[in-house]
């Protein structure tokens, strides 16, 4: 009895024992984040997650309402079907990368000018910028109406063109294929140039002062200052605006299908576009699914590539 009392009593001491009903200080505000973020986590999941999963579901299947003896599993038939049979497939990406490529340099360009010129000072500034940046708040279909009353044949600007010797009265630029393509471009420009203006004039403002007089006393020209402090600075804007307007353009639908809607002779259909008409026109949904898991897969690796390449969030020497 004796030898049993002195093993209970050796070794380390034991906690005592938690009282019945009380919980460990802590817990409740070490899960006070994850109940905060749930919602936002559920909503993001029925809202972003659950979509594109149905996409890959659907890419996998023959899903057509107005055919529904065809409807049913179809593996790879209809990922074949786009690299060996569709015709549309490899013209309409081709316009898409011709449509992005153009699109974003030229709003790189011409955001950039506008963003030096509504950085310096002068009288009405806040009055300019106002006015450069307020086509981005108009939407794709509302810019796309006002577009389509200038290329007006009788009431849009061929006809004032034609009233003093440029051009021919009647003339549509719409409904050219020689012109389509650049009245498309401008007509995005105007909405897509004051993009890059503000993301790279919100970074010009942060570059300090302190280095473009270092370089004044050094006696760098505007030239230097510009190639040598001001490009640097803005590096990671660049990338950023570039990639995030590449994916944009590339997804453009309102602005393209309520302007052109992919015509004249399919001239302006982009690979989107033609999953639109697909999906609604055709009501070919399986198809149109694995024509957007392409997509996908294209935009994911264009992404990929292009923030390995340019070095995206390195150093800038």
């Amino acid at each position: 009895m004796a030898s049993a009392v002195a093993q209970k009593t050796s070794g380390p001491p034991r906690p005592l024992p938690r009282p019945p009903g009380r919980r460990r200080k802590g817990t409740a505000p070490r899960r006070l984040p994850y109940l905060l973020i749930a919602p936002a986590v559920l909503l993001m999941l029925g809202f972003i997650a659950y979509p594109v999963l149905s996409v890959f579901y659907y890419s996998a299947q023959h899903y057509n309402p107005t055919k529904p003896w065809r409807n049913g599993f179809a593996g790879w038939e209809n990922f074949t079907a786009i690299f060996t049979e569709d015709t549309h497939f490899w013209g309409t990406l081709a316009f898409s990368l011709k449509w992005v490529s153009v699109e974003v340099s030229l709003q790189l360009l011409f955001g950039l000018a506008l963003a030096l010129i509504v950085n310096q000072t002068f009288v009405g500034r806040s009055l300019g910028r106002a006015l450069v940046f307020s086509p981005w708040a108009v939407s794709g279909v509302l810019t796309s109406a006002i577009w389509v009353l200038l290329y007006n044949s009788q009431t849009g600007i061929t006809r004032y063109l034609a009233d003093v010797g440029i051009g021919e009265y009647g003339t549509s630029l719409l409904s050219d294929t020689g012109t389509v393509f650049w009245a498309a471009i401008v007509a995005d420009l105007w909405r897509g140039v004051p993009f890059f203006a503000i993301l790279i004039l919100a970074d010009l403002q942060s570059i300090p002062k302190d280095l473009y007089e270092a370089a004044e006393v050094d006696g760098a020209s505007r030239i230097r200052q510009f190639v040598h402090i001001t490009l640097p600075h803005l590096k990671d804007a660049i990338i950023l605006s570039t990639l995030l307007r590449a994916v944009w353009e590339f997804n453009n639908v309102d602005l393209l299908y309520t302007l052109t809607g992919g015509g004249p002779a399919g001239e302006t259909t982009t690979l989107p576009l033609y999953i639109a008409h697909t999906s609604v026109e055709g009501r070919d949904f399986g198809y149109a699914s694995a024509l957007t898991t392409v997509a996908f897969v294209i935009l994911l690796f264009f992404s990929m590539v292009y923030l390995r390449l340019s070095k995206f969030g390195g150093e800038t020497k």
